[in-house]
Protein backbone atom coordinates (compact mmCIF):
# COMPACT_ATOMS: atom_id res chain seq x y z
CA UNK A 1 0.00 0.00 0.00
CA UNK A 2 1.28 3.76 -0.87
CA UNK A 3 2.24 5.55 1.89
CA UNK A 4 0.23 9.10 2.30
CA UNK A 5 2.09 12.21 2.17
CA UNK A 6 2.17 14.22 5.25
CA UNK A 7 2.98 17.43 2.72
CA UNK A 8 3.64 18.33 -0.79
CA UNK A 9 7.53 18.79 -0.76
CA UNK A 10 7.99 15.35 0.60
CA UNK A 11 9.53 12.63 -2.06
CA UNK A 12 9.91 8.94 -1.22
CA UNK A 13 12.95 7.21 -1.76
CA UNK A 14 10.93 4.96 -4.88
CA UNK A 15 9.67 7.85 -6.54
CA UNK A 16 12.90 9.61 -6.55
CA UNK A 17 14.62 6.85 -8.06
CA UNK A 18 12.06 6.63 -10.78
CA UNK A 19 12.13 10.53 -11.75
CA UNK A 20 14.47 12.14 -14.72
CA UNK A 21 17.21 13.03 -12.19
CA UNK A 22 18.07 10.12 -10.91
CA UNK A 23 17.92 8.49 -13.97
CA UNK A 24 21.25 10.84 -14.75
CA UNK A 25 23.12 9.34 -12.57
CA UNK A 26 22.33 5.82 -14.09
CA UNK A 27 23.42 7.06 -17.62
CA UNK A 28 26.36 8.45 -16.12
CA UNK A 29 27.61 5.33 -14.21
CA UNK A 30 27.15 4.21 -18.15
CA UNK A 31 29.16 6.22 -19.86
CA UNK A 32 32.24 5.74 -17.20
CA UNK A 33 31.74 2.18 -17.15
CA UNK A 34 31.89 2.25 -20.93
CA UNK A 35 34.62 4.37 -21.83
CA UNK A 36 36.64 2.84 -18.61
CA UNK A 37 36.10 -1.00 -20.25
CA UNK A 38 36.74 -0.43 -23.49
CA UNK A 39 39.79 1.56 -23.24
CA UNK A 40 41.75 -0.92 -23.78
CA UNK A 41 40.40 -1.96 -26.76
CA UNK A 42 42.22 -1.14 -29.79
CA UNK A 43 41.42 -1.14 -34.00
CA UNK A 44 38.08 -2.24 -32.93
CA UNK A 45 35.31 -3.09 -35.87
CA UNK A 46 31.99 -3.18 -35.15
CA UNK A 47 29.76 -5.50 -37.04
CA UNK A 48 26.08 -4.51 -37.55
CA UNK A 49 23.27 -6.78 -38.66
CA UNK A 50 20.00 -8.71 -38.25
CA UNK A 51 19.63 -10.74 -35.28
CA UNK A 52 17.43 -13.50 -37.51
CA UNK A 53 19.83 -14.56 -39.71
CA UNK A 54 20.45 -18.71 -38.70
CA UNK A 55 23.64 -19.95 -38.88
CA UNK A 56 23.24 -21.98 -41.91
CA UNK A 57 22.64 -18.83 -44.21
CA UNK A 58 25.54 -17.62 -46.08
CA UNK A 59 25.19 -14.32 -44.34
CA UNK A 60 26.28 -16.00 -41.54
CA UNK A 61 29.07 -17.72 -42.79
CA UNK A 62 30.20 -14.51 -44.14
CA UNK A 63 30.68 -12.19 -40.83
CA UNK A 64 32.19 -15.56 -39.37
CA UNK A 65 34.84 -15.77 -42.07
CA UNK A 66 35.22 -11.65 -42.31
CA UNK A 67 35.72 -11.28 -38.44
CA UNK A 68 38.04 -14.60 -38.27
CA UNK A 69 40.11 -12.29 -41.11
CA UNK A 70 40.17 -9.25 -39.52
CA UNK A 71 40.87 -10.76 -36.14
CA UNK A 72 43.77 -12.73 -37.22
CA UNK A 73 45.26 -9.21 -38.42
CA UNK A 74 44.79 -7.43 -35.55
CA UNK A 75 41.36 -6.14 -35.44
CA UNK A 76 39.26 -6.47 -32.36
CA UNK A 77 35.58 -7.30 -33.17
CA UNK A 78 32.95 -5.78 -31.40
CA UNK A 79 29.26 -6.38 -31.80
CA UNK A 80 25.88 -5.74 -29.91
CA UNK A 81 26.56 -9.25 -28.24
CA UNK A 82 23.30 -11.12 -30.07
CA UNK A 83 22.89 -13.85 -32.32
CA UNK A 84 22.43 -13.60 -35.85
CA UNK A 85 25.29 -11.32 -37.43
CA UNK A 86 26.23 -10.42 -34.06
CA UNK A 87 26.67 -14.18 -33.20
CA UNK A 88 28.58 -14.96 -36.44
CA UNK A 89 30.94 -12.31 -35.61
CA UNK A 90 31.90 -13.00 -32.20
CA UNK A 91 32.57 -16.47 -33.80
CA UNK A 92 34.57 -15.79 -36.10
CA UNK A 93 36.95 -13.39 -33.65
CA UNK A 94 36.74 -16.37 -31.71
CA UNK A 95 38.03 -18.96 -33.64
CA UNK A 96 40.48 -16.96 -34.71
CA UNK A 97 41.88 -16.32 -31.29
CA UNK A 98 41.34 -13.00 -31.12
CA UNK A 99 39.69 -10.03 -29.41
CA UNK A 100 35.53 -10.30 -29.22
CA UNK A 101 33.78 -7.81 -27.59
CA UNK A 102 29.72 -7.82 -26.73
CA UNK A 103 28.19 -4.92 -26.18
CA UNK A 104 24.66 -6.33 -24.84
CA UNK A 105 21.82 -4.61 -24.05
CA UNK A 106 19.22 -4.54 -21.30
CA UNK A 107 15.67 -4.77 -23.06
CA UNK A 108 12.49 -6.74 -22.05
CA UNK A 109 12.96 -8.89 -24.95
CA UNK A 110 15.84 -10.24 -22.48
CA UNK A 111 18.69 -10.89 -25.03
CA UNK A 112 20.66 -13.46 -24.13
CA UNK A 113 24.46 -13.07 -25.34
CA UNK A 114 26.06 -15.38 -27.42
CA UNK A 115 28.83 -17.74 -26.06
CA UNK A 116 31.84 -16.48 -28.17
CA UNK A 117 32.29 -13.12 -26.46
CA UNK A 118 35.44 -12.46 -24.52
CA UNK A 119 34.36 -9.17 -22.87
CA UNK A 120 31.40 -8.80 -22.36
CA UNK A 121 29.56 -5.21 -20.97
CA UNK A 122 26.11 -4.43 -20.74
CA UNK A 123 23.52 -1.77 -21.31
CA UNK A 124 20.30 -0.12 -20.01
CA UNK A 125 20.07 2.90 -22.84
CA UNK A 126 20.39 2.22 -26.51
CA UNK A 127 22.07 5.51 -26.81
CA UNK A 128 24.69 5.31 -24.46
CA UNK A 129 25.68 1.70 -26.13
CA UNK A 130 25.54 3.87 -29.36
CA UNK A 131 28.25 5.60 -28.16
CA UNK A 132 30.87 3.29 -27.28
CA UNK A 133 30.43 1.56 -30.93
CA UNK A 134 31.27 4.98 -32.11
CA UNK A 135 34.07 5.70 -29.93
CA UNK A 136 35.70 2.64 -30.14
CA UNK A 137 35.43 0.92 -33.35
CA UNK A 138 37.93 2.06 -36.66
CA UNK A 139 35.84 0.56 -38.88
CA UNK A 140 31.98 0.12 -39.46
CA UNK A 141 31.25 -3.43 -41.02
CA UNK A 142 27.43 -3.66 -41.97
CA UNK A 143 25.28 -7.07 -43.30
CA UNK A 144 22.09 -6.94 -43.82
CA UNK A 145 19.56 -5.98 -41.50
CA UNK A 146 16.74 -4.25 -40.91
CA UNK A 147 15.39 -1.22 -38.49
CA UNK A 148 17.94 -1.32 -36.15
CA UNK A 149 21.01 -1.83 -38.38
CA UNK A 150 19.41 0.51 -40.60
CA UNK A 151 19.19 3.08 -37.64
CA UNK A 152 23.05 2.16 -36.88
CA UNK A 153 24.35 2.86 -40.28
CA UNK A 154 22.61 6.09 -40.70
CA UNK A 155 23.38 7.13 -37.50
CA UNK A 156 27.46 6.44 -38.51
CA UNK A 157 26.69 8.30 -41.93
CA UNK A 158 24.91 11.57 -39.71
CA UNK A 159 28.45 11.77 -38.13
CA UNK A 160 30.82 11.44 -40.44
CA UNK A 161 28.56 14.02 -42.84
CA UNK A 162 28.05 16.47 -40.12
CA UNK A 163 31.96 16.20 -39.15
CA UNK A 164 30.96 14.99 -35.37
CA UNK A 165 33.67 11.79 -36.13
CA UNK A 166 36.83 11.76 -37.71
CA UNK A 167 36.07 10.32 -41.53
CA UNK A 168 35.94 6.05 -40.75
CA UNK A 169 35.59 2.83 -43.42
CA UNK A 170 31.63 2.31 -43.60
CA UNK A 171 31.48 -0.79 -45.48
CA UNK A 172 28.28 -2.34 -46.37
CA UNK A 173 28.15 -6.17 -47.73
CA UNK A 174 26.35 -8.20 -50.34
CA UNK A 175 25.04 -5.44 -52.98
CA UNK A 176 22.49 -7.39 -53.97
CA UNK A 177 20.71 -6.71 -50.18
CA UNK A 178 21.83 -2.77 -50.50
CA UNK A 179 21.18 -1.98 -54.08
CA UNK A 180 17.46 -0.70 -53.57
CA UNK A 181 18.57 1.59 -51.12
CA UNK A 182 21.74 2.96 -52.56
CA UNK A 183 18.86 3.31 -55.94
CA UNK A 184 16.70 5.60 -53.61
CA UNK A 185 19.26 7.26 -52.36
CA UNK A 186 20.51 8.47 -55.42
CA UNK A 187 17.17 8.96 -57.10
CA UNK A 188 15.51 10.52 -54.39
CA UNK A 189 17.75 11.92 -51.81
CA UNK A 190 20.24 13.37 -54.00
CA UNK A 191 17.98 14.49 -57.14
CA UNK A 192 15.97 16.80 -53.96
CA UNK A 193 18.63 18.04 -52.39
CA UNK A 194 18.60 16.18 -49.28
CA UNK A 195 22.38 14.82 -49.48
CA UNK A 196 24.59 15.64 -51.76
CA UNK A 197 26.29 13.72 -54.21
CA UNK A 198 29.91 13.07 -52.36
CA UNK A 199 28.02 11.90 -49.85
CA UNK A 200 27.43 8.59 -51.48
CA UNK A 201 31.21 7.27 -51.11
CA UNK A 202 30.66 8.40 -47.45
CA UNK A 203 30.17 4.22 -47.52
CA UNK A 204 31.49 1.55 -49.38
CA UNK A 205 30.01 -1.94 -51.05
CA UNK A 206 31.64 -5.27 -51.01
CA UNK A 207 31.16 -8.73 -51.26
CA UNK A 208 33.76 -10.77 -49.62
CA UNK A 209 35.63 -10.82 -46.80
CA UNK A 210 39.08 -10.04 -48.43
CA UNK A 211 37.37 -6.81 -49.51
CA UNK A 212 36.38 -5.81 -46.25
CA UNK A 213 40.39 -6.00 -45.38
CA UNK A 214 41.18 -4.30 -48.21
CA UNK A 215 38.77 -1.30 -47.99
CA UNK A 216 40.28 -0.68 -44.08
CA UNK A 217 43.50 -1.12 -45.08
CA UNK A 218 42.92 1.57 -48.37
CA UNK A 219 41.05 3.81 -46.21
CA UNK A 220 43.72 4.49 -43.67
CA UNK A 221 46.48 4.45 -46.25
CA UNK A 222 44.48 7.32 -48.10
CA UNK A 223 43.67 9.12 -44.77
CA UNK A 224 47.66 8.56 -43.59
CA UNK A 225 46.22 6.88 -40.25
CA UNK A 226 47.10 3.65 -39.00
CA UNK A 227 44.51 0.79 -39.93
Amino acid sequence: MRKKRNNSKEILKDDFISTDTWRIFRIMSEFVDGFEGLSRIKHGISFFGSKNVPREHPYYKCATKTAYLLAKNGYSIITGAGSGIMEAANKGAHQAGGVSVGLNILIPEKQIPNPYINYLMEYRYFFVRKVMFTKHSYAFVVFPGGFGTLDELTEILALVQTHRIDPVPVILLKKAYWQGLIDWLNKRLVKEGAIEKNDLKLFKVVETPQEVLSAIRNFYRRHHRHG
